[in-house]
């Protein structure tokens, strides 16, 4: 693995494969002619979709040196994204 960029002091990334689990649906019961196809909550994929979109589009600068402190200038969409992406392990650091 190359150079990663820092954020907030922290390397992090975004789980794919996470992102899949947390958006399927289980069948409740076994489906007649069930073939395997996915079926996602559109309320996760869409709330997901969004938090991701509010990441990938913060325009905040942030001092590396300034720690936790740089976070301070960040807005309340992009902290709610950041922090809801952690708890359910999409967003992970390493």
């Amino acid at each position: 693995m190359g150079p990663m960029l820092k954020i907030m002091n922290e390397h992090y990334f975004l789980d794919i494969d996470e992102i899949d689990k947390y958006i399927q649906i289980e069948p409740k019961e076994p489906l007649s002619g069930y073939t395997g196809e996915n079926h996602i909550s559109i309320v996760k994929y869409e709330t997901v979709k969004l938090m991701l979109e509010i990441l990938m589009d913060e325009q905040e600068e942030i001092d590396e040196t300034l720690g936790h402190k740089a976070s301070s200038n960040l807005s309340i969409p992009f902290k709610l994204a950041f922090n809801t992406l952690i708890s359910k392990k999409i967003l992970k650091s390493f």
